[in-house]
């Protein structure tokens, strides 16, 4: 059984080792703060995630012993992440759309440029007389 609990923890140790340094080296390379969110709030989080899992796992089968330490950290990355990545989106976007000093064009070109009735993510009021529900409901 230790043969199994080896392979399997050694697994996903090369698996979460691979999204971190998959997920780094986004973080690093990617030219604009939009296009650098998606990798330490995707890769990273798996990659720790699946590091985290393989330790709990290999502590289980190999020592036997329960750990509930090490799922309760990728819960709360898993949680964390996407909330921290929308906050930083965010004031990206109200800087942008405030005439701040912004990022130079990425790879994916350059935004673009808010309109009157505004767009997606913006502060602009609803149109009058607009449903706050969807229609059909």
């Amino acid at each position: 059984m230790s043969g199994v609990a080896d392979l399997l923890a050694s697994a996903l140790i090369l698996i979460g080792a691979g999204f971190v340094l998959i997920g780094s080296w986004g973080l690093v390379r990617l030219p604009t703060i939009l296009e650098r969110l998606h990798a330490p709030t995707k890769a990273t989080t798996l990659g720790l995630g699946a590091l985290l899992i393989a330790a709990m796992l290999f502590s289980r089968l190999r020592l036997g012993v329960w750990t509930v330490h090490e799922l309760l950290i990728p819960l709360f990355l898993f949680l964390t992440a996407p909330i921290s990545a929308n906050m930083i989106a965010k004031v990206h976007l109200h800087r942008q759309r405030t005439g701040a000093e912004g990022d130079r064009p990425g790879l994916a070109g350059s935004p673009p440029p808010p309109d009157d009735e505004g767009d997606w993510a913006t502060f602009a009021a609803p149109e009058e007389g607009a449903s706050r529900l969807p229609a059909g409901d």
